[in-house]
């Protein structure tokens, strides 16, 4: 399962490698257990929250929902997270399928 829809929003995992010379999405990593994780590449370093946020941020931009709107509910230092989105449940789930189908159709993994 690619997200997990609450009452009040929806939840997704991240699997986020900082440090990296560019910005973006990088595809799926299915975890021993059977999570899925979108493993997204950051130019921050993971210092003072600087990777999480631009996380945030990224995330924030590509499905256009505001930067409020998102929090790391767990692995807030670790690689592994998880992210909720609060808001519009339905239009939530809208926007991630539209951009997760994006990636999807492109993905080589």
């Amino acid at each position: 399962m690619k997200f997990e829809i609450l009452t009040d929003g929806i939840v997704f995992r991240v699997r986020l490698t900082p440090n990296s010379s560019v910005c973006k999405e990088n595809g799926w990593w299915i975890s021993p257990e059977g999570d899925e994780y979108l493993k997204i590449n950051v130019i921050s370093v993971p210092e003072k929250g600087k990777a999480n946020q631009e996380l945030v941020k990224f995330l924030s931009k590509n499905l256009k929902v505001a930067k409020s709107n998102f929090k790391i509910i767990s692995g807030e230092l670790d690689r592994y997270k998880k992210i909720l989105i609060s808001g519009n449940v339905s239009e939530l789930e809208d926007r991630l399928n539209k951009w997760l189908g994006n990636l999807d159709d492109c993905a080589d993994n």
